[in-house]
């Protein structure tokens, strides 16, 4: 374990890129659906707010997760710090406590207006791809970071527990966004313990219903206690179409409109945000 903490930095780059390069061959040789003509403007704009994301972040939070854990530990923060668990005990529940917070944070920023203003950058994307899980206005990674590390503090999560969670979470967020055809046989079975692209394609649906379903980040044992999977969309995975109606233009596909996302109107704002979370029993199957 003290191996993994040595080379974190290293493991989470290597994470990081490797998914790239690998996730967009797979999306060449296996996609689900054509590449759109916005393809290179999409990835020129995702890629970079990916990298602002990165860099407003990193000023903003002088440690992150794992320097979190550190200093909880170092000063006694957190249950874990207060009661010794074994370690394996420790990893199965930082992982999953975090990843419920993700599934929360993701619900909420549906739910809260001035939330979902700043979530919209993420779900104008008028095409779904890797690049999509990227796409997050700067707001909202200040947001869900801060979340995040609260919550590690208050668990006092080990610090392998924490890149393990890290690790795990990055991995599975470029697998669901990915523009990737799974056999029907496979994606049955992999969603009963993992988000897959089908499942949460559903998600970046233009229609509202079909929006307000899947929220999971990584399990989606948390969508389905909370009545919010959607197994199909309504149109088929073929017919579906992404993003939001209001925001079709390709000027949405560019940074600087994806930073003013949050300042602009939309006309059934209400309406998106007062959806039901509840899907109809039809749609909900296994």
């Amino acid at each position: 374990m003290e191996e993994l903490l040595k080379y974190s930095s290293r493991l989470y780059a290597l994470d990081y890129f490797g998914l790239i390069v690998v996730v967009s061959l797979v999306e060449c040789i296996i996609p689900r659906r054509r590449a759109g003509d916005t393809l290179r403007l999409r990835w020129a704009g995702n890629l970079g707010l990916a990298i602002l994301d990165t860099f407003v972040v990193r000023i903003i939070f002088p440690i992150l997760g794992i320097g979190i854990a550190t200093l909880a530990a170092g000063r006694g923060w957190g249950l874990f710090n207060q009661i010794n668990f074994p370690l394996w005990f420790e990893l199965v529940v930082t992982i999953v406590i975090l990843d419920l917070s993700f599934y929360t944070q993701h619900y909420v920023f549906h739910r809260v207006p001035i939330l979902w203003r700043l979530h919209r950058t993420h779900h104008t994307d008028q095409d779904f791809d890797f690049t999509t899980g990227l796409r997050f206005h700067p707001a909202e990674a200040i947001l869900t970071t801060a979340a995040g590390l609260v919550v590690i503090v208050v668990l006092g999560a080990a610090q392998v527990a924490v890149l393990l969670s890290q690790l795990i979470t990055l991995s599975v967020s470029f697998f669901e966004h990915a523009n990737l055809k799974l056999p029907t046989s496979v994606d049955r079975i992999l969603r009963l313990f993992l988000i897959t692209p089908d499942m949460h394609r559903i998600h970046h649906s233009e229609l509202a219903r079909e929006s307000m379903s899947n929220f999971g980040s990584v399990l989606p044992v948390w969508d389905r206690l909370f009545r919010t999977y959607l197994a199909e969309p309504a149109a088929g995975h073929d017919g579906i179409r992404f993003g939001l109606p209001e925001f079709q233009g390709r000027k949405h596909l560019t940074i600087p409109w994806m930073l003013a996302q949050p300042f602009l109107p939309q006309a059934n704002e209400q309406r998106i945000n007062r959806v039901p979370v509840q899907v109809p029993d039809r749609a909900i199957v296994e």
